[in-house]
C-alpha cells in the first residue's frame, strides 16, 4: 500500500535563475541545497521537508523538457506552500516589501482542510499558493 505524507519537490523550469533563486530563498526563506555543473543545468533548494529543483531551460537537462516556460504553454497551474503560522498583515506587509503583488487572503481548502492562503507568482510566472500550517 502507498501512503503519500505531502510534497517531496517540485521541478521548475526557468530563463531566470537568479531570480527565482532570489525569490525563493531570500522572499520565501529556502535555501540552496545542491547544485549541479552548471551544464547540468540544476539547483536544488529545501523547502522545509521539500525541495524545489530548478532547471535552467537552456541546459542539458532543461532541454528535455521542451520550450522555455511561457502563460500559454505552462506546464504546472500553481503548488502550495506551508508556511509557519503568522497574522495575515505581517505575511501581506513582508510581501509588500519585497515587491511581491497579491490579491490577498481567501478560505481554500488543502491536504489539512480550509484554511486562508493567498496567490503570489514566482520572476517565472508561476502561480505559487502560500498557506499557513493549521
Amino acid at each position: 500500500m502507498i501512503k503519500l505524507e505531502g510534497i517531496d519537490h517540485v521541478v521548475l523550469r526557468t530563463t531566470k535563475l537568479p531570480d527565482m533563486i532570489h525569490f525563493y530563498c531570500q522572499v520565501l526563506g529556502a535555501h540552496v541545497e545542491r547544485e549541479l555543473p552548471t551544464d547540468m543545468g540544476l539547483v536544488q533548494l529545501r523547502a522545509g521537508n521539500a525541495l524545489i529543483d530548478l532547471v535552467t531551460v537552456d541546459s542539458q537537462l532543461g532541454q528535455l523538457g521542451g520550450k522555455p516556460p511561457s502563460q500559454n504553454g505552462r506546464n504546472v497551474d500553481h503548488f502550495c506552500l506551508q508556511i509557519t503560522p503568522a497574522p495575515e498583515d505581517v505575511i501581506l506587509d513582508y510581501l509588500s516589501l519585497n515587491n511581491i503583488p497579491c490579491e490577498g487572503f481567501a478560505e481554500r481548502y488543502g491536504a489539512e482542510g480550509f484554511g486562508r492562503s493567498l496567490y503570489i507568482h514566482d520572476p517565472e510566472g508561476n502561480v505559487v499558493e502560500i498557506k499557513p500550517k493549521i
